[in-house]
C-alpha cells in the first residue's frame, strides 16, 4: 500500500510490506487549571477554545462523548468537520459555504499553520483551537479527555460523573493501554497490514484481547465495576465501528460483534446511555472509511447494512451490579445544532 496520510487517525504512516505502524506525535500542549511557569500548557477559560471533532473518526468520537457527558458545552464550544476529506485536510463541508462559524476557516489544516507555518505533521481531529489567535492548542486525542476529566472540573455540570477516578486510576491505565493497543489500534493494524504475516499475527492479537474483554465484562457492567469511565469511552467507540466498517472494511472478521453476546449486549447497553449512541452517526461513519481509504476501496461504494435499529434492542445488562453514572446523573437532551444529522431511532 502506498504512503497514505490518515488526516484523522494520526499522521503518516506506510505499511507496504510490513506492519502497519501508527505515528504518535502529537501537540503536546494540555490545557490546565492551573499552570506553572515553563509548562507547555495553556490555561483552562470558559468560551475560548473551540474543539473540532469529526463524528467519522473514533478518536475524536471520544472527545464528543466526554464533553457531554461531563457537561462541557457551555464551556468549550464544537465544530464539526464533514466525514470525508480531501489529501490535505479535514474540511468544514458541513457548515454554510463550507466554513466553520466560529474559527472562520475551511480547512483545519489552516488552524495548524496559524500554530507554526512549518508544522508538517498530520492535520488530525480531534484538535483544540484558541479562538481568541485562531491557532491549534494540542491534538493529543489521549490526553485530551483524561484533562477534560481532571482540569476541566470547575466546568462540569452538577451530577457529572468521574469518569477518571483516582482510587481506579492505575488499574484503569493498564486496562486502556491495553485496550489501546490491541483493540482501538489493533482493527487499524488488521486493516493496513502490509504482509499477510503482519495480517495474520493483528488479527490473532485483536480476538485475542476482545475475548479477554468478553470474560472480563461477563461478571461486571463495566469495564472498571460498577459505572461507566474512561476505559468503556475508549473501548466503546471502536466497538461502534466494528460490524459497519472493521469486521469487512479491515478484514477483522473471525466474528462479528454481534456474534460476541457479552460484548454486543455491553455495546448496547453503552449506546442507549445518554452521551453515547446519541454522539453517533453510522453514516458518517461508514462514509469516511469506505471513501477516503481509496487504497482499500478502490471504487469507493458504501455499503448499506447493518440496519443500526439493532444497536436499540434489549441488551438485559441491569441485572449485573452498578448504574450508568454511579452517584452521578444523565446528561440532558443533545443541544442544538449538535444532534446527529443520522439518529437511530425505531421506525
Amino acid at each position: 500500500m502506498a504512503e497514505l496520510e490518515e488526516h484523522g487517525k494520526g499522521g503518516v504512516y506506510s505499511s507496504k510490506g510490513k506492519e502497519y505502524s501508527r505515528d504518535m506525535r502529537y501537540i503536546p500542549t494540555r490545557l490546565k487549571a492551573e499552570v506553572a511557569e515553563g509548562e507547555d500548557a495553556g490555561p483552562v477559560e470558559a468560551g475560548r477554545y473551540r474543539l473540532v471533532a469529526a463524528r467519522a473518526c473514533p478518536w475524536a468520537n471520544r472527545t464528543l462523548i466526554v464533553r457531554r457527558l461531563l457537561g462541557l458545552e457551555d464551556a468549550l464550544s464544537v465544530g464539526m468537520p464533514g466525514p470525508t476529506h480531501d489529501a490535505d485536510s479535514w474540511t468544514f463541508d458541513l457548515d454554510p459555504d463550507g466554513v466553520d462559524p466560529v474559527l472562520g476557516i475551511a480547512k483545519l489544516k489552516d488552524a495548524y499553520l496559524k500554530r507554526d507555518p512549518e508544522y508538517s505533521l498530520g492535520i488530525t481531529v480531534p484538535a483544540i483551537v484558541d479562538e481568541t489567535t485562531g491557532a491549534v492548542v494540542t491534538n493529543d486525542f489521549n490526553q485530551m479527555t483524561l484533562d477534560f476529566s481532571t482540569e476541566w472540573k470547575q466546568f462540569h455540570r452538577p451530577g457529572a460523573p468521574d469518569l477518571y477516578p483516582e482510587e481506579l486510576r492505575e488499574e484503569m491505565d493498564e486496562v486502556m493501554q491495553r485496550v489501546f493497543t490491541e483493540v482501538n489500534n489493533g482493527v487499524y493494524r488488521c486493516g493496513f497490514a502490509g504482509t499477510q504475516q503482519a495480517y495474520d499475527s493483528a488479527y490473532d492479537r485483536l480476538f485475542e484481547a476482545l475475548d479477554w474483554l468478553e470474560l472480563r465484562l461477563s461478571d461486571r457492567r463495566y469495564l472498571m465495576g460498577d459505572s461507566i469511565t474512561e476505559a468503556d469511552v475508549r473501548l466503546f467507540t471502536t466497538l461502534v465501528r466494528f460490524d459497519a466498517v472493521y469486521h469487512g472494511h479491515f478484514k477483522c472478521n473471525r466474528n462479528k460483534l454481534t456474534e460476541m453476546p457479552v460484548l454486543w449486549a455491553y455495546a448496547r447497553d453503552l449506546f442507549q446511555t445518554p452521551g453515547f449512541g446519541d454522539t453517533i452517526d453510522f453514516e458518517q461513519i461508514k462514509r469516511h472509511y469506505y471513501i477516503v481509504h481509496t487504497d482499500l476501496n478502490p471504487n469507493q461504494i458504501v455499503p448499506k447494512g447493518p440496519d443500526p435499529v439493532e444497536w436499540l434492542s434489549p441488551h438485559d445488562r441491569e441485572k449485573l451490579d452498578g448504574s450508568p453514572f454511579g452517584e452521578g446523573t444523565p446528561p440532558g437532551r443533545v443541544r442544538n445544532g449538535e444532534r446527529s444529522p443520522n439518529p437511530v431511532e425505531l421506525a
